[in-house]
């Protein structure tokens, strides 16, 4: 085995750094891949025809909803200051949820803009109302605060100088980044300053040493997009690569390397939120979670206290690991501003299979299978029902079936990774002849070259987008035992016969499940059968009511069906600590009830 196989590298991010996805670069990992055919798999391996690309079909560039929402008048933060107020947003209970604003935060008077504008200059405070309106809105359109302020910080320092004097004021802040969460976590509740951490987006360092690490700062000041856009450093590819053609600073050029996560969200959503939410993504199968590829985070705390972990070793173990706190807190301890983050090399082999299964225990035992046989190459493993293609090939303009006519119960993504071109694509034909023998796999294709990769891709991140196409959509993030996960879809579907269409999708190879409730439009008697149920369900087979998403403001009263009593309250202390005056994102993640 050659050494450089095994290189580890890691990333150190200014919280902010932009990502945009270079879909149609020639020179990805999937060209020449497989050199003028492509094979499709089926009882007889029977040789398909060329799978034609559609130039239609080409992903479009990720444009974020709320830049062409069109909402609804702004509230005035005085129109409830210190009273009732009934959240503007629906249907995420079985009932519009009635919570009061906290009396002890303050509201923003003309003294707070003066003293915000000599923190970050006139520009960086912001008071547009059409830039206030999608701010205040979350990608679902679903949630709705009233902030008539945003403030963007450039550095950490700004960042602690806003909060050390929110504090004294005791003004309520919610940390934003891509705001493309599916929680409410990213916006106000009600006039809340909003703290748009967009702009810390530089590379601060991208070393190479001599244990052939990379170490790269990339902006993660809270604002770093999830695929960085090209600065004036470096140019950062989220989905499989990293091509750094010049640094400025190093003695060597083009270092290629790979971010650990991949999601759905990836033009728009940005590494201070991922960190923050600990969002898992398409990859976790083979990268883990961010609590193992994050060596090291700066957080800057209620009071304005800078806590620098900014370290970038594999291994410390000095007393407790408190960067662990900051992932998945969602703002409500800190503000994230820089990271740390491990990034394996960029590989040569990747290889992406799009299948067919006749039922969900053989999608399971398949899964079972590729760990035991592909292994160390295995990097993604997604499935989708019938539903969930019925929605893609009806909403979404372009895409089609890769396989023949005829639809199939389920669907499988099996996407490998190495540095061996010619063994692994070897190794994964025959993994999949030998299991369409044995029945497992009904039908299936493998895709020539980067347009047929991300064509399949396509079909599986575009279910969110055919669902929200399709009318009103309830959607739970839920982590359940693998053999348990499409127990709950077929039990929900029962429970509410035609009344929905409940769709179920998700990342099989971790265990996580994305179910939705789709119907033409938000009916309070349907999300009545659905929760409490499917939270108490979850409860009882052990799983967790949030496996990527967060909690938010969507399920923070109901963290005790995951979570302990004594663990919540533990939770509580911990957030009472380090934010007495719970300015930091309130509402969110922890009952209200315990933290006012």
């Amino acid at each position: 085995m050659k050494t450089k196989n095994y290189i580890t590298t890691y990333c150190l991010f200014k919280c902010s750094s932009r990502y945009l996805v270079h879909r149609s670069n020639s020179n990805s990992q999937y060209s020449s891949q497989f050199p003028g055919f492509r094979c499709q798999f089926s009882r007889t391996s029977r040789p398909l025809e060329t799978f034609l690309p559609d130039p239609k079909r080409n992903l479009p560039s990720v444009v974020h909803p709320l830049r062409e929402y069109i909402g609804r008048d702004l509230t005035s933060a005085s129109n409830f200051s210190g009273h009732t107020h009934r959240i503007p947003c629906r249907f995420f209970g079985s009932a519009p949820i009635v919570m009061q604003r906290n009396p002890m935060f303050s509201t923003i008077n003309a003294d707070d803009i003066t003293k915000f504008k000599e923190i970050l200059g006139e520009k960086n405070v912001v008071q547009d109302e059409e830039v206030l309106l999608a701010a205040n809105t979350d990608w679902m359109q679903k949630y709705k605060g009233s902030s008539n302020l945003l403030l963007q910080p450039r550095t950490t320092e700004e960042v602690s100088q806003i909060l050390k004097y929110c504090n004294s004021r005791c003004l309520a802040v919610v940390p934003q980044g891509g705001n493309t969460g599916l929680v409410g976590g990213s916006v106000p509740v009600f006039d809340e300053v909003i703290i748009n951490m967009g702009s810390m987006k530089n590379i601060i360092s991208f070393d190479k040493d001599e244990t052939s690490k990379v170490k790269a700062f990339v902006p993660i000041q809270s604002g770093g997009r999830v695929i960085f856009r090209k600065t004036t450093r470096a140019k950062v590819i989220f989905r499989n690569e990293a091509t750094v053609p010049s640094l400025d600073f190093g003695c060597f050029v083009s270092i290629r390397f790979v971010m650990p996560l991949d999601l759905g969200a990836k033009g728009s959503c940005q590494i201070g939120g991922n960190v923050s939410t600990n969002a898992g993504g398409l990859r976790f199968v083979r990268y883990g979670s961010l609590h193992g590829n994050v060596l090291g985070l700066e957080a800057v705390l209620a009071n304005g206290t800078v806590l620098d972990m900014l370290g970038t070793l594999r291994k410390d173990n000095t007393g407790y690991d408190l960067k662990h706190l900051f992932i998945g807190s969602e703002g409500s301890l800190g503000i994230i501003s820089k990271v740390s983050i491990l990034t394996p090399p960029k590989l040569s082999s990747v290889n992406l299979a799009f299948l067919a299964c006749k039922d969900y225990v053989s999608c399971q035992n398949l899964l079972l299978e590729a760990k035991r046989k592909l292994g160390n190459i295995l990097s993604a493993f997604e499935f989708l029902d019938s539903h969930s293609m019925d929605l893609v090939l009806n909403h979404l303009e372009g895409v089609r079936n890769p396989l023949p006519p005829s639809m199939h119960n389920f669907y499988v993504l099996i996407e490998t990774t190495g540095s061996d071109q010619s063994y692994d694509k070897e190794k994964l034909e025959a993994f999949l002849l030998r299991y369409m023998e044995v029945g497992l796999i009904s039908d299936g294709v493998l895709a020539q070259d980067i347009n047929q990769a991300f064509s399949f891709w396509r079909i599986r991140e575009g279910v969110p987008e055919a669902l929200m196409k399709a009318g009103a959509v309830y959607k739970y993030d839920l982590s359940l035992p693998i053999e348990k996960m499409y127990d709950l879809v077929e039990e929900m579907r029962m429970r509410l016969g035609p009344a929905a269409k409940v769709v179920g999708y998700g990342h099989l190879g971790d265990g996580n499940l994305h179910l939705n409730i789709s119907l033409p439009e938000y009916d309070d008697t349907v999300l009545g059968q659905v929760e409490p149920f499917v939270y108490e369900w979850t409860s009882k087979h052990r799983g967790s009511i949030s496996a990527e998403h967060g909690l938010g403001l969507m399920k923070a009263n109901k963290i005790h069906y995951s979570k302990s009593t004594e663990s919540v309250h533990l939770m509580v202390s911990i957030k009472k600590l380090l934010d007495p005056n719970g300015i930091l994102n309130p509402y969110k993640v922890l009952p209200s009830s315990l933290t006012s």
